[in-house]
């Protein structure tokens, strides 16, 4: 019997939402398959301690590869990384091509990508390629002056259009993606297959009830939790909660990455404001959560048109109202009013950000709160449960693994 391969940028213990995924993968497969899971040395996000933790016991056989990891956000130690993470796989490939039916891939764009298709061709083995978020546009968007970026894009996209039309079947994580991947790549429909990126929804239901938890003394928390990264804009998060002059409130910045520390200067230029920053242990995300009365999910504008963030879901299954600034258009803005469970406004609009917050210190009530995040957990239940969404992952994997 042959076995399928799976190849992650990203693997617990690393507290990432796509590592657990590609572990639920693993998992899954292993119960009728022989797996090999192919992965870098844990290294995200910037300044998580990874010394003795694990997830459980494996069913497959794990491979850490010694390739070159770049946690910190700077572009040449990335597109490094990727290189390095490609070239390694591709090796192994060769060194083992007669032993795979399958790849699932869910790495690094878009050097890693690129040789890992282009190797997975060269051998005729079926490569199903996890799209995660669109490259280059979302390196290039942030690239001024235009004309450079449209250059860099122009070079760049031909890379990512190979890489998807050489690959045996694509899994974009949201309804955005897939149309603009089709119509950008020129790829057809039976390509491309939605599924939306989950959570383990039995991890947060231990937690109900735990709405009313500052009730007593009237202080309202909102809470921000994942990566502090570039892309989060908690810097504004920040600003506009400053700006905002909440009574009874209080702003948890909880997890870690490279702007965490920025953050946390820039918090304290403002002394008078109730604002802290929480570690959050590894398996710790529903824990930490249930202790928040409001989520908040702000990302730089153009970042959520392609993808609905991983926290999204975690937000919803822990039963909590949203507070989101981000892409109108996009379908976490779409997912939070149709399901009713918050409040979205503009990316980067600091006045309607301000505005949101003074609405619910002033006009939500506990009653509120509750009925919000209810309709949050039962739209989350419905789209992004590791029940509903899983399954369709490995039927895939196991098609093409016959």
């Amino acid at each position: 019997m042959k076995t399928i391969l799976i190849i992650t940028a990203v693997f617990p213990p690393e507290p990432i939402v796509s590592s657990r995924l590609s572990f639920d993968i693993a998992n899954k497969l292993s119960e009728e398959n022989e797996i090999v899971v192919l992965h870098p040395h844990p290294s995200r996000p910037y300044g998580f301690s990874f010394d003795g933790k694990t997830l459980g016991v494996r069913k497959f056989e794990e491979i850490v590869i010694d390739s070159y990891v770049c946690p910190q956000s700077k572009l040449i130690g990335r597109l490094y990384e990727s290189y390095s993470f490609g070239l390694h796989c591709k090796k192994y490939i060769e060194r083992h091509r007669n032993c795979f039916s399958c790849i699932y891939v869910n790495s690094w764009p878009m050097f890693s990508q690129l040789l890992i298709v282009k190797a997975a061709k060269k051998y005729g083995i079926p490569c199903i390629v996890h799209v995660q978020d669109i490259y280059p546009e979302s390196f290039t968007n942030k690239i001024k002056p235009r004309f450079v970026s449209s250059v860099i894009r122009s070079i760049l996209s031909p890379i990512d259009k190979y890489i998807l039309n050489n690959a045996s079947h694509i899994l974009a994580i949201s309804t955005n993606m897939k149309m603009h991947l089709m119509k950008s790549r020129r790829l057809h429909d039976g390509m491309v297959t939605v599924v939306e990126n989950w959570q383990n929804e039995y991890d947060f239901m231990v937690y109900k009830g735990r709405c009313e938890i500052n009730a007593v003394n009237s202080i309202l928390s909102f809470m921000y939790l994942g990566n502090i990264g570039p892309v989060a804009g908690v810097e504004f998060l920040i600003h506009s909660f400053v700006k905002a002059n909440l009574k009874r409130a209080r702003l948890i910045i909880a997890g870690s990455g490279s702007r965490k520390q920025s953050c946390i200067e820039l918090a304290r230029y403002y002394q008078d404001a109730a604002i802290e920053f929480w570690d959050v242990p590894d398996g710790k995300v529903p824990e930490v959560q249930s202790q928040a009365d409001i989520m908040l999910l702000p990302v730089k504008r153009g970042a959520a048109m392609s993808s609905i963030p991983s926290k999204l879901p975690a937000y919803m299954f822990s039963r909590k109202p949203i507070i989101a600034s981000l892409d109108l258009q996009s379908d976490t803005a779409r997912a939070i009013v149709e399901s009713d469970c918050g409040i979205v406004v503009d990316a980067e609009n600091e006045q309607a950000l301000i505005g949101a917050l003074q609405e619910v210190i002033q006009n939500w009530d506990l009653e509120t709160l509750g009925r919000k995040g209810e309709n949050g957990f039962r739209y989350a239940m419905k789209r992004f449960s590791k029940e509903c969404n899983l399954s369709l992952v490995t039927k895939i994997i196991e098609e093409y693994a016959c």
